[in-house]
């Protein structure tokens, strides 16, 4: 476990031993060209503005100059400007004064609270988790949402993805993951959401119980583009404070589009060259550094459920296929479900949770089949159905798949402000199972014997 004091020296050996400066050259877009300043990639200074000093990073290089951008405004800055070395590296501030509060991308208050002074130094962008110092993952984790509980089954430190189109209820869903869940602490980055987004998810989709037990940090899209890519990393810093002390963690954010949508921002200003759609290498590059710094260790765990905004519904766009490659599952919502009034949103069939299995005992595993099976069968025949051209006895499997899609639509929607426990959605979803099977037991024609299998009793 992390001690205050390993954090203490950690920002010890981060400081610049020095004072290293340097001058503006020019402005050139997003970014400041400056002469003499030898600092390494990722390095903090300060830009000295007239009576004003702006906080930026040092993101590249171009012969000898020095790339800068700006946590801020780039106006105002004059030729010859003085430039000076803050940090050799980028820290951040965490600590346990952090929970209930809605911090900035810097970690400074934003709810007009107390300021926060119990913090400790970590570095924005650690060294990664060794394979082999990662605990396997066999502890189911509950979110409170009966859909993902039942069929999705999360486990601690698992990584999944919400994908879906603008509008269809991402952020509802993580508020009502955020208040139900059952880990210890919850992490909630807002990366890049509209202003007007972030009291309504406060006030309405996280609710001040929900908030009690959150940390939220905000970086909006009218915010310079570093900020919103400082608070996805932020974020996972805060999260992997709590972690080392013995926490479990679900980290929440909205949204990993937008994250990338800022780095390449970032590239395109430094010269990239635009690679896949417009996305430059350093997007692509960036992700599973940020997505792997979830996982489960000795100490704790963060589970993470990263929102992926789909560009015209599409699943195959370049940053939708990227996550789903490094993700252990995914959460589709769509649009067809959102427009019939069901809520969550949630195709499973669509959906995957790659360790729902090692989470879950055979009696459930064998439930959750059989209702994606006959799920699946009814999709098949759905279109007959609304139509009026099935004949019934045609088939004994969708005989059966319609008759119980009510029951299994049922089970799978939820209200908004309805809590769903772990073990009472497992226990529904085995008796849903076992009368799905009796079901199946009356429709067959004089056999006895069921059309599809079932599980057995827990």
């Amino acid at each position: 476990m992390t001690t205050m004091f390993d954090d203490a020296l950690a920002t010890v050996e981060r400081l610049q031993p020095m004072a290293i400066t340097g001058a503006v050259s020019e402005v050139r877009g997003l970014t400041v060209r400056v002469d003499d300043l030898p600092l390494p990639v990722g390095a903090m200074v300060d830009v000295e503005i007239g009576c004003d000093v702006r906080p930026g990073e040092v993101v590249g290089f171009d012969d000898e100059q020095t790339i800068v951008m700006l946590l801020g405004a780039t106006d105002g800055i004059r030729r010859c400007d003085r430039v000076t070395g803050r940090c050799a590296s980028n820290l951040a501030r965490v600590g346990p004064d952090l929970l209930g509060r809605v911090v900035d991308a810097m970690g400074r208050p934003i709810d007009g609270g107390t300021p926060i002074r119990q913090t400790v130094g970590r570095p924005l962008h650690p060294e990664p988790l060794e394979a082999l110092g990662r605990v396997p993952i066999d502890d189911p984790l509950g979110t409170g949402v009966r859909a993902i509980d039942g069929i999705l089954t999360a486990g601690r430190g698992q990584r999944l993805g919400i994908f879906s189109g603008p509008g269809v209820g991402k952020s509802s869903l993580l508020g009502q993951m955020a208040r139900n869940t059952d880990a210890d602490v919850s992490v909630i980055a807002l990366v890049g959401e509209r202003g007007r987004e972030v009291n309504d998810f406060l006030h309405h989709a996280l609710g001040p119980e929900g908030l009690k037990r959150s940390v939220v940090v905000v970086a909006t899209s009218d915010e310079p583009v570093l900020m919103r890519i400082r608070a996805a990393h932020y974020a996972l810093c805060v999260a992997e404070h709590f972690r080392d002390h013995g926490r479990d963690v679900v980290l929440l954010m909205d949204s990993i589009t937008r994250f990338c949508q800022a780095q390449r921002q970032v590239g395109l200003a430094i010269g990239e060259p635009p690679a896949t759609k417009g996305f430059t290498p350093s997007v692509f590059a960036m992700l599973p550094g940020l997505l792997e710094r979830c996982g489960r260790t000795s100490s704790g765990s963060i589970t993470g459920f990263f929102a992926i905004l789909v560009e015209g519904d599409d699943l195959t766009e370049p940053i939708s296929d990227a996550c789903r490659g490094i993700l252990d599952g995914h959460v589709v919502l769509t649009r067809d479900l959102g427009n019939r009034g069901h809520w969550p949103a949630i195709d499973v069939l669509q959906s995957i949770s790659r360790l729902a299995d090692a989470v879950t005992d055979p009696s459930q595993r064998a439930a959750r089949q059989q209702l994606v099976r006959t799920l699946a069968d009814y999709q098949q025949v759905e279109d007959l159905v609304n139509i009026g051209a099935y004949a019934s006895g045609s088939n004994p499997r969708y005989d059966l798949a319609i008759a119980v899609h009510q029951q299994i639509e049922s089970f799978l929607q939820q209200g908004l402000t309805e809590e769903a426990q772990l073990a009472d959605t497992q226990r529904r979803l085995v008796e849903l199972a076992l009368q799905i099977e009796a079901q199946a037991k009356r429709l067959a024609p004089g056999s006895g014997r069921p059309s599809v299998p079932g599980p057995t009793a827990a």
